[in-house]
């Protein structure tokens, strides 16, 4: 069953031409990561501590 993800937002580095990832979340906490230049793109679905994980590395890179 696929989950409705509500709430998405773009990240605040996104770039203005649209080259961007939006964030959403599902009622059971679950985190919903998509392209948001393709109308129906996938969505990568994460627990919240895989999100918590995947910031944590991303933040520790930059």
């Amino acid at each position: 069953m696929t989950k409705h993800f509500y709430g998405w937002r773009k990240s605040r580095r996104s770039e203005p031409n649209g080259h961007c990832v939006e964030v959403g979340r599902a009622v059971d906490r679950t985190i919903g990561v998509r392209d948001s230049k393709l109308d129906r793109s996938p969505v990568l679905e994460l627990t919240p501590a895989a999100w918590a994980k995947l910031l944590d590395e991303l933040r520790r890179q930059t």
